[in-house]
């Protein structure tokens, strides 16, 4: 195929699957020897993408507010010049749709969404049904489109789950009390000879941070030398919600045994210095790709048994799927693989490259079927 460009559209490049996934599609395009270009508020990804070779254009297309109205006529201006304009989120995609509407349809880009996350069902929401080709990051979120959008046609829903470079997570001796030591020295609340369970996740109530301070307190009070790494929950503007956690561990007795921390940049070596992960979302996750990076690694997951980690739970490590919202079951999942630790996978799959592969497939089959 002719040399192409390929538009993703995202609100911000900050921490997140949907921001690493507008990268990875990025490198792949660039790879391919094709244009990538991403719009987007901006954020800490930016300089990594810029290296990637990919352009960048910054309209503050996330901003749920009438002025987004006034990147209209730029969106319309840099999709005249391209093949096809990907939206991963929904106010952008919106933005996307109304900007292709005022194009002549002959000189229209296609249009793809990704369906990133299970969104409560809504006209709003339903955007993200509407590409002509719909990628679904799992059957979970296929399942939830099909349920919710019963109109959507099921041959625009494509699975491309997302994926993980396993030579980016290598295989790390269980334990490893050179990492442990590492993350202690930073987070002295970290350290002792008792198990380190990690829960990666940003700073919402919606990552079950609580549920993770109560397995904690049971744990502590079973005896166990047990800490806790909340990795991510520390953010900026979610303030309060840190207060409600310190005090919650408080009243426990757990605040000591107690680190919250800012997104981590190296997350190999946080996997590896824990015993065990923790997927505790309190609302299904569309995939879950920290499943996948702890397995890696080798590291024992714990989750609760719905969405996308359910799925990857139940290839991967049956083990580890609990009951939603079962705290009694939590514990004894927590205590049995502390306990004896399950094998993990042999190998993992290049899943990350899996993904890649897919998706610059689906851009060429649908621009092949517009005779581009």
């Amino acid at each position: 195929m002719r040399r192409l460009h390929v538009i993703q559209l995202v609100p911000a490049l900050d921490a997140g699957g949907v921001e690493r996934s507008t990268l990875e599609i990025a490198a792949a395009l660039v790879a391919a020897g094709h244009r990538a270009s991403v719009v987007s508020a901006g954020g800490r990804l930016l300089p990594e993408l810029e290296a990637l070779g990919a352009e960048h254009i910054a309209l503050d297309i996330g901003r749920k507010s009438p002025r987004v109205l006034r990147h209209l006529p730029a969106l319309r201006r840099l999709f005249a010049g391209a093949d096809l304009v990907h939206a991963r989120s929904r106010l952008p995609a919106w933005l996307a749709w109304w900007a292709l509407r005022g194009l002549p349809a002959a000189a229209r880009p296609r249009f793809v969404t990704t369906a990133h996350g299970l969104n409560s069902p809504s006209r709003y929401s339903a955007i993200m049904a509407r590409g002509e080709r719909v990628i679904c990051v799992s059957q979970a979120v296929r399942a939830h489109l099909l349920r919710h959008y019963p109109d959507t046609d099921p041959a625009r829903l494509v699975v491309i789950p997302r994926g993980i470079d396993p030579a980016r997570f290598p295989r790390r001796p269980r334990p490893d009390p050179a990492a442990r030591a590492a993350v202690a020295a930073r987070q002295p609340a970290l350290g002792g000879n008792g198990p380190l369970l990690l829960l990666p996740g940003r700073g919402t109530r919606l990552k079950g941070h609580a549920d993770a301070i109560a397995l904690l307190a049971r744990l502590r009070a079973d005896g166990l030398d047990a800490r806790l790494w909340l990795a991510g929950a520390l953010q900026s503007g979610r303030e309060r919600y840190v207060h409600a956690l310190q005090a919650q561990a408080r009243r426990a007795g757990v605040a000591q045994a107690l680190a919250l921390t800012a997104p981590e940049a190296d997350m190999p070596a946080a996997y590896a210095a824990c015993d065990l992960v923790l997927q505790l979302s309190r609302q299904p996750e569309a995939f879950g790709r920290t499943v996948l990076e702890a397995l890696a690694v080798g590291r024992p997951v714990l989750g609760w048994a719905h969405g996308g980690v359910d799925e990857l739970l139940a290839q991967w490590q049956p083990q580890g799927r609990v009951a939603c919202f079962d705290a009694a079951a939590l514990h004894a999942g927590a205590r049995a693989l502390l306990a004896q630790p399950p094998a993990p996978p042999a190998t993992m799959p290049d899943s990350l490259a899996a993904m890649q592969a897919a998706t610059l497939a689906l851009y060429e089959e649908l621009l092949a079927d517009a005779g581009c």
